[in-house]
């Protein structure tokens, strides 16, 4: 599984090669990794809305084949919360550096 860690599969960020700034998404693939390798704290701490937004997936595919009560409102506040999540990490991010 260290494989994984390695930068060889990993995509560029354009964004960052072009501005030379992360952009919201930068550290997902990393965060993927670490996820994949058992590393949940340091998974968090490379992409922290990566969990809410798995969270948001596996709810969005269990509740397209069954009936949920509230499915709307749940869905509703999963992507406010992985949304708020990333921006506000992304904003976290650029204020360190």
């Amino acid at each position: 599984m260290t494989l994984l860690i390695t930068d060889g599969w990993m995509l560029p960020c354009m964004s960052k090669q072009l501005t030379g700034m992360d952009c919201p998404g930068c550290g997902i693939q990393r965060s993927i990794s670490f996820l994949l390798q058992g590393h949940l704290t340091d998974s968090f701490l490379m992409y922290p809305g990566l969990f809410p937004g798995i969270f948001l997936f596996f709810f969005l595919i269990f509740d397209w084949f069954t009936e949920v009560k509230y499915s709307e409102q749940i869905k509703l506040w999963a992507t406010l919360i992985t949304i708020g999540t990333i921006i506000t990490s992304f904003l976290v991010k650029m204020a360190i550096h």
